[in-house]
């Protein structure tokens, strides 16, 4: 770490299951075993999390803003400090945390502390969907249609978002789509496209399992349709990390993307609902964000 040794934690505790404020006192000790000077913020409202970490970056106070909560806290956090000098890192305690996994910082809390005191900064990318910031995976289709309803009756986590895809798969049908990657139109049906920056959604559930957060491009996923009969064995591939070998599945590296649909559609931003639209503009931002990462991590390939 640079002589800046101030670190600034944005907390949301609603993130994921019950909050502990024993967390406050974990980070607090590890930062003064550390001789790290910290600083706690919590959310207080949906955009709160941009507004600190704006301001933590405009004052150039930190060395570091790290979002601790689940994937729209850290695309919040991230919102704030894209484009800046200020590095930004992740405590995971979301329900799941897609690009934290895919960043290898550890799920368990008192591992994941130890990126505090990190000097492995990569410069990763980011995109924009409709003007919007993106740092993990977006999408159109049926995991649009899915996010518009999860949570809505206050329950989050694998099991009740399983248990809503389940509900929701039978009567969701493909959908047409004019596409244009990079000044090359196409016409194309789908069950859902998925925009990945990194490999996943969250909990391990890889849709683009070559994908990378340092290469410059995003993976395009289009999604069939999966019939009955081979939903353990797609389920299969999405978690072991080979999705991209089904014949259900088409990923297209792009770095600009346009998406005129007939009807407007939900779509989601790093599972984040938004209202539908007719049309989608998508464009990578190549090194964007600094981005902290533990050193086992910063040497594979998976970044």
């Amino acid at each position: 770490m640079s002589e800046n040794k101030k670190v600034l934690f944005i907390i949301n505790r609603f993130s994921g299951g019950a909050y502990r404020p024993s967390i406050e006192g974990r980070m607090i000790d590890y930062c003064a075993r550390n001789s790290i000077e910290c600083t706690i913020e919590f959310t207080k409202a949906r955009g709160h999390a941009t507004k600190l970490a704006e301001d933590a970056s405009n004052k150039n106070e930190f060395h570091s803003v790290f979002a601790v909560g689940g994937d729209g806290t850290v695309n919040e956090v991230a919102q704030g400090l894209v484009g800046s000098d200020t590095a930004m890192g992740i405590i995971p305690k979301g329900s799941g945390n897609g690009l934290a996994r895919h960043l290898a910082i550890p799920m368990d809390f008192k591992k994941s502390l130890e990126l505090i005191s990190s000097s492995n900064i990569i410069a990763m990318d980011t995109f924009l969907v409709n003007g919007m910031l993106s740092v993990n995976v977006s999408g159109v289709g049926f995991d649009g249609h899915v996010a518009s309803l999860f949570g809505k009756d206050g329950k989050r986590g694998l099991v009740g978002y399983s248990k809503l895809v389940m509900k929701e798969f039978i009567s969701f049908q493909e959908f047409p789509m004019e596409v244009e990657i990079d000044g090359q139109p196409f016409h194309k049906k789908s069950f859902m496209v998925a925009l990945a920056n990194s490999s996943q959604f969250g909990n391990n559930a890889r849709v683009a399992p070559q994908a990378s957060v340092c290469d410059q491009w995003l993976d395009v996923c289009f999604v069939k349709k999966v019939p009955l009969y081979r939903a353990i064995a797609f389920g299969y591939n999405m978690f072991s990390g080979q999705l991209h070998k089904s014949s259900l599945v088409e990923i297209v590296k792009a770095k600009n993307i346009s998406m005129k649909f007939e009807k407007p559609m939900s779509f989601h931003i790093d599972g984040e609902a938004h209202p539908p639209t007719d049309h989608l503009a998508i464009k990578i931002q190549p090194a964007s964000l600094r981005m902290m990462v533990i050193e086992s991590a910063h040497r594979t390939a998976q970044i």
